[in-house]
């Protein structure tokens, strides 16, 4: 079984390579890491690393070395982290180190949310149905985005053979909580965020009238419910079936209904060319979440060109993390891996109980396997928490 924990460059760094075998095989019983090889910036409290207590990593970076020879024709290309150079390069520490660890690696590997990028390539991100630039989300519509992100994977499995690559993000991204510092007086509520997050770029809109979907239509609707939001003295639903219902929720609007229904498009094609670029001996599978559509992720179309997914289930009840999984299951298929991810954070996990039931209803439910999160942002004595949902999946 697949049981790994997503983990940083830096906690390797910070406290050896011999310090995470002994935490992640012999304390938590896992047999695989899935480290960060691609990731965006944040604040990190580190209660594991005895150097420091609060971590701020580099925006949008990379943490391999790079093959020059496959992005010299490129226009979107990625930036090594400087930690890479400074500290070493823990993934090829971990490939190597593998006969010895007794580890898997798995990369975890963050596609188009990249607001360094963004920045700098802001003809390729997302746009709402304003014209307004989402800087943190390269757009999979965009060629040179998507070229971007196969090249990505395809350097990483023919120069470092992982044994699996986690695709986090080669979808379309909500609104909300993806930048920093963001201020919202209105309140916005769920459907408002997915309206705000609807792309309408040239690279979308043209790609979807050569489909013959009616993109300025969409776009002329989506903008008129962000006015009207926008004009309320407090949020109220306008959607009364969403998300439940899925694009269903917007069946009344045939404009918009026929666009949702083509937003999958660019995102399935695109995992498609990732996987076909990809050494074929590393699995690729796509983090998502339970309502994947709001990104336009369709699981069932996916299933059919990648090796599986990882459903995150995070702070849901057993119950609910079952249900996640069927339904997982029924849309990849037998044949594939399916993963569910879980975090290991207070108080949304209160106790070792907590975590074991949560991982049991997964496996109960399908899944071939259990990510956790995240090796340095948790206590160790939380890794014991851990080794209790192995034993009660194993």
């Amino acid at each position: 079984m697949h049981l790994s924990m997503w983990t940083y460059p830096w906690d390797i760094q910070d406290q050896g390579l011999a310090a995470l075998t002994a935490d992640l095989r012999d304390r938590a019983g896992l047999t695989t890491v899935s480290l960060a090889t691609s990731y965006h910036a944040g604040r990190f409290l580190q209660p594991r690393s005895p150097q420091q207590k609060a971590y701020f990593p580099e925006d949008g970076t990379v943490y391999f070395r790079p093959d020059e020879s496959l992005w010299q024709d490129k226009l979107i290309r990625p930036l090594m982290a400087g930690n890479v150079t400074e500290r070493g390069d823990m993934l090829e520490a971990l490939v190597r180190g593998r006969d010895t660890t007794g580890l898997k690696v798995s990369c975890w590997t963050v596609c188009l949310h990249n607001s360094r990028l963004g920045m700098l390539h802001p003809d390729h991100v997302t746009r709402n149905a304003f014209g307004n630039a989402n800087y943190y989300n390269l757009c999979p519509s965009s060629p040179a985005a998507r070229d971007y992100a196969v090249t990505l994977v395809r350097d990483i499995t023919t120069n470092y053979r992982p044994d699996m690559v986690e695709l986090e993000s080669p979808n379309f991204m909500g609104f909300a909580h993806e930048y920093h510092h963001e201020k919202d007086g209105v309140g916005l509520n769920a459907e408002d965020d997915f309206l705000l997050s609807l792309c309408f770029c040239d690279h979308c809109t043209t790609r979807a009238e050569r489909a013959g979907v009616p993109a300025e239509g969409a776009r002329r609707s989506v903008a008129r419910f962000i006015a009207e939001l926008c004009e309320r003295a407090v949020p109220e639903r306008q959607f009364p079936d969403f998300p439940a219902a899925g694009i269903g929720a917007f069946r009344d609007h045939p404009d918009l209904h026929a666009y949702l229904s083509w937003r999958s498009e660019p995102v399935t094609s695109l995992i498609g060319e990732i996987k076909a670029a990809a050494d074929p001996a590393t699995r690729i599978v796509l983090i998502d979440l339970k309502d994947g559509w709001l990104g336009g992720v369709d699981l069932a179309a996916v299933g059919k060109l990648c090796d599986g997914a990882i459903l995150c289930c995070y702070d849901m009840a057993p119950d609910a993390v079952g249900d996640v999984i069927r339904t997982g299951r029924a849309a990849i298929g037998p044949g594939k891996f399916l993963g569910v991810g879980l975090r290991v954070f207070y108080p949304e996990v209160s106790g070792p109980e907590v975590l074991a039931a949560r991982a049991k209803a997964a496996v109960d439910a399908g899944a071939d396997g259990v990510n956790f999160y995240n090796y340095g942002l948790i206590p160790a004595k939380r890794l014991d928490w851990v080794k209790a949902a192995v034993g009660a999946v194993t």
